[in-house]
């Protein structure tokens, strides 16, 4: 993704976002999502549905047959895509990725095959996208269940235990995703259990003080990041109030950063499960922004990632 991203107005909505999405689609010409391994059931619900509110049409890659036979059992028409018949993880991943490199495919997604397998593929050095200074992380968009705005949650999926230098990188790929969606001086919290540094114990603490401190230092550009922060005081201004906590950050956090893979996973299912939330969410950090639906997620979830991903792929090369 550009670097220099030009501030977009800010998007209040997901579905906003849909039609931020759609007014990029000069002429009708939608983006072309490549699905690797298509012989899924909710990968085509999702697929149909992006193709039929003009977000994305879906290039399908896989055993053919098989996705037809899936198609007609839902009542689904695949008829108006291409269609490559590639059985196999490792074919139909790399088919994906060569459909971007050669232009004919804007962004990727995944069907019947597994996140390791697809983003292996994407990282290849010879035959991939991969990013020469970026790493990947997970970045989910969703509307705040305490006053409906957009904020964005990271990594739920893809970095396990993020040393320091990691959550930098991950850092910054939230924050470009903030900018492309509009988001000004975006606000970020350090997530930890809570606002005190308690080291070693909780070495979660210290790297929240240390991001605070390096955003101070301009390493983050125009965006305000505090922690270590607990989630009341990043989310809540009653909590912040209360705790007498005063700080642009508490209560209006845009940006949630979680301190490793466990905390944002059981985030991430907690907004969508306990709270219903609508988590749209794309694996950014190389050259294609690339959705990595879970069989639990929402349809409505795979249909904003698909959307969040189209807009996302269009912004960077405006």
């Amino acid at each position: 993704m550009n670097k220099s991203v030009v501030q977009d107005a800010p998007l209040i909505s997901l579905d906003g976002l849909v039609q931020a999405a759609l007014s990029h689609n000069e002429g009708g010409v939608m983006p072309k999502v490549a699905i690797a391994r298509s012989a899924e059931g909710f990968v085509l619900r999702a697929g149909v549905e992006a193709y039929e509110r003009g977000v994305a049409e879906p290039v399908l890659i896989g055993d053919i047959g098989e996705t037809q036979r899936i198609a007609d059992e839902l009542g689904l028409d695949i008829s108006p895509f291409r269609q490559v018949n590639m059985p196999g993880d490792e074919l139909a991943v790399f088919e994906a990725v060569r459909l971007f490199r050669e232009g004919e495919a804007q962004l990727i997604m995944k069907g019947l095959v597994s996140t390791a397998a697809l983003l292996k593929a994407v990282l290849n050095k010879e035959t991939g996208v991969p990013h020469p200074s970026r790493i990947l992380s997970h970045v989910s968009v969703f509307e705040s269940p305490i006053d409906g705005r957009l904020m964005i949650m990271t990594d739920p999926g893809v970095n396990i235990m993020p040393s320091l230098q990691r959550k930098v990188d991950i850092l910054k790929n939230a924050l470009e995703v903030a900018r492309m969606i509009g988001m000004v001086q975006p606000k970020v919290a350090v997530l930890a259990a809570t606002e005190k540094i308690n080291y070693p114990a909780m070495p979660a603490t210290l790297d929240g003080d240390i991001l605070t401190k390096m955003a101070g230092q301009g390493e983050f550009g125009d965006a305000l990041v505090l922690g270590p922060l607990s989630l009341d005081l990043a989310v809540s201004r009653d909590a912040a109030a209360c705790k007498q906590f005063d700080n642009p950050v508490a209560g209006c956090a845009d940006i949630l950063l979680t301190p490793n893979i466990e905390a944002g996973n059981i985030l991430y299912k907690a907004l969508s499960t306990f709270s219903g939330c609508i988590m749209a969410a794309v694996v950014v950090g190389s050259r294609v922004p690339v959705v990595v639906p879970s069989r639990g997620d929402s349809d409505a979830s795979k249909f904003y990632s698909i959307a969040l991903a189209s807009l996302l792929a269009q912004r960077s090369l405006s």
